[in-house]
């Protein structure tokens, strides 16, 4: 198992250069309220030789599949052929609430998306008569999607963002890999079951298919002031939108944690932030994160490993620190993964 880092766009080039330091296998950039992905992985393109760059994920919402197509094809060639290629089709709130795109049929919409961009990634001109998507769409047949950026790369990956099972197939079935957010080595060994039906129905195993979640962590000698630290990220997540279709809420009821899940709600609803974060269940954090001192991190690393996971990327954001404590979580990491292998 390989390691990864989810950046942020503050320090993002430090961040990854540090990163190519320590010998991490990937850098990831997402896209949310803060930033986009696309911005911070051409300056990290730019100030890194080594490391993979995948976005994580660049949202189906947001741009048209000739966009998306374009964006990496771009980033690869500005990288040396280091892109990774990663989608998802986000949720309801942010699809129609920022990008203004109906949130439907999100399994045909991905479909179709990627096979648009890897026919464009092939290089030749692409047509498309879908239900989802229509190049050309107002019958201009004399100016089809064709890129034409040196090099093209046909293989370029491409990873899906997936939590359901039959998303998960889906991913199985056309992705490179899979992203996965908030998760436990639990989950992802059934997950891989997912994936592998997925592969399945192109005559493919799992070789070469990569599997990436995105993990939060916090180093101290104890687990309670490890969460600690992690509180307010976790606050923010599970207070997005309704707690009915926040998947984070979903996975805390799953886990046995719906009551505590309750009283969080009821003090963000109250206007008591402070009070919902103390509120946030220190066991859930546990589960869903790499806490505690160094040797503990390194038994749950092997724990995602036996699950089926290729690289375990840190999500540095997810702490109330600043770039020096990022930096430092880059390095407790690595050191967590030498004493794991």
């Amino acid at each position: 198992m390989r390691l990864g880092v989810n950046l942020v766009y503050q320090g993002a080039g430090e961040l990854a250069r540090e990163a190519e330091r320590l010998g991490y296998d990937l850098a990831l950039a997402s896209e949310g309220y803060k930033s986009d992905a696309p911005s911070v992985l051409g300056l990290v393109a730019g100030q890194t030789s080594r490391i993979g760059l995948a976005s994580g994920v660049m949202q189906i919402p947001a741009r048209q599949p000739g966009a998306a197509a374009l964006t990496a094809a771009t980033l690869d060639a500005l990288s040396g052929g280091r892109f990774r290629l990663g989608l998802g089709v986000s949720n309801p709130h942010v699809s129609d609430g920022w990008y203004g795109v109906r949130f439907d049929h999100p399994l045909g919409r991905t479909r179709e998306y990627v096979e648009i961009v890897r026919r464009a990634l092939a290089g030749g001109p692409v047509s498309h008569q879908g239900k989802h998507f229509a190049l050309p769409a107002w019958g201009q047949q004399g100016a089809p999607l064709h890129l034409f950026t040196e090099p093209l790369n046909p293989a370029l990956p491409i990873y899906l963002g997936a939590v359901g099972p039959q998303s998960l197939r889906l991913a199985g079935e056309i992705a490179d890999g899979w992203l996965s957010g908030f998760t436990t080595p639990e989950l992802v060994a059934r997950s891989v079951g997912e994936l592998r039906a997925g592969r399945a129905r192109r005559g493919r195993d799992l070789t070469g298919f990569e599997v990436v979640p995105f993990v939060a962590m916090s180093v101290a000698d104890d687990v309670a002031t490890a969460a600690d630290s992690l509180r307010a990220h976790y606050a923010y997540l599970l207070g997005i939108g309704d707690p009915k279709d926040n998947f984070y809420c979903r996975l805390a009821g799953e886990m046995g944690f719906d009551r505590d899940i309750l009283a969080f709600r009821d003090r963000l609803l109250a206007g008591d932030r402070r009070g919902a974060a103390a509120a946030v269940p220190a066991g859930f954090v546990d589960r869903t994160a790499l806490l505690g001192p160094v040797d503990r991190i390194a038994d749950r690393m092997r724990e995602f490993a036996d699950a089926g996971v290729t690289v375990l990327s840190i999500m540095v954001s997810a702490n109330d620190t600043d770039l020096p404590g990022r930096l430092e979580i880059l390095r407790q990491a690595a050191t967590a993964a030498e004493r794991a292998a």
